[in-house]
């Protein structure tokens, strides 16, 4: 092994230092917010808590999982999620194909408006009386119909498609097959990369969104976990959280007044944040690839 000179391992040391400096930054407060999670809410209130439990309980969790109004909001994140992410990956795939066509009429008005759109919006009221007069008001059908098509997204997957070699296409068409039976059989099964990528984008935006609902539902039962998260925050609930328990752990917990607001939204929060952090790793390996190729080969 070459032995490195004296100024290149002054370099690597400190562009290590830094990196480690870097990622401690970015994984320390999830990691404390996962510790006060774990500890007694009372002892955390006195501070001091940074990177294991002092008092460990899992009292915090005990009260997020008798709550059927959490555990209903996450069904309807994983719902929410699921069918979001499914629904548009496949429509704007669908878009992207057909604004590969040089046969399709009109194809640069098309693009010129859809990009249009990423630029300017109608705005939140205008958006509001639209999605009123759709009768998407109170419904799960709200976080799914509006985000169907995304335009990045769409830009990504055309670029990708445009890259694929011609030859393909019109080896099917000589043996008879349809521009679905292309899409579906040829060009989507050759795309995984770009959809694995863009999938991940789409869930995690899906998941992570709480805005939509607080708007546009009113319905307790259509509330997704981020939502509720948010609601969290209000001044009652811990007591209003509290009172879902059973009678038992109702009174075990409150006699040690031990449960506090910052301790019980910690806990939430790593409900909210572990399940998508967890699908994480299963796609890392496509970011790079999916989306390089998606935005640089033409």
């Amino acid at each position: 092994m070459t032995r490195l000179a004296f100024g290149d391992r002054v370099m690597h040391i400190t562009i290590y230092t830094f990196l480690i400096l870097l990622s401690f930054s970015a994984l320390y407060p999830f990691w404390n917010a996962l510790v006060v999670s774990f500890n007694l809410g009372l002892d955390t209130s006195k501070g001091g808590v940074t990177f294991w439990p002092r008092v460990f309980t899992l009292e915090n969790y005990e009260i997020v999982f008798n709550d059927k109004r959490l555990i209903n909001g996450l069904a309807i994140s994983v719902s929410r999620t699921v069918v979001g992410t499914a629904t548009a990956i496949l429509m704007t795939a669908i878009l992207a194909y057909g604004m590969t066509k040089r046969e399709l009429i009109g194809r640069n008005v098309y693009m010129v408006y859809f990009i249009f759109t990423m630029y300017f919006v109608g705005g939140l009221i205008p958006t509001f009386l639209l999605y009123r007069s759709l009768g998407l008001m109170n419904s799960f059908w709200v976080f799914i119909l509006p985000a169907l098509i995304s335009v990045w997204n769409m830009i990504i997957f055309r670029t990708f498609f445009k890259g694929l070699p011609a030859g393909l296409e019109e080896s099917a068409k000589v043996d008879g097959c349809t521009n679905w039976g292309i899409l579906f059989r040829i060009v989507l099964p050759l795309s995984g990369p770009v959809i694995a990528t863009l999938a991940l984008f789409t869930a995690v935006s899906h998941w992570n969104d709480w805005f939509i609902a607080s708007i546009y539902i009113n319905n307790e039962k259509l509330l997704p976990i981020q939502t509720m998260l948010r609601q969290i925050l209000n001044a009652n609930i811990v007591t209003d959280m509290s009172n879902n328990l059973d009678t038992a752990s109702q009174a075990r917990i409150e006699s040690a007044r031990t449960i506090t607001t910052k301790s019980l939204t910690m806990a939430t929060m790593m409900v909210a944040t572990l399940p998508i952090v967890l699908v994480y790793p299963f796609v890392q390996k496509y970011f790079v690839k999916g989306v390089l190729i998606g935005s640089l080969k033409e």
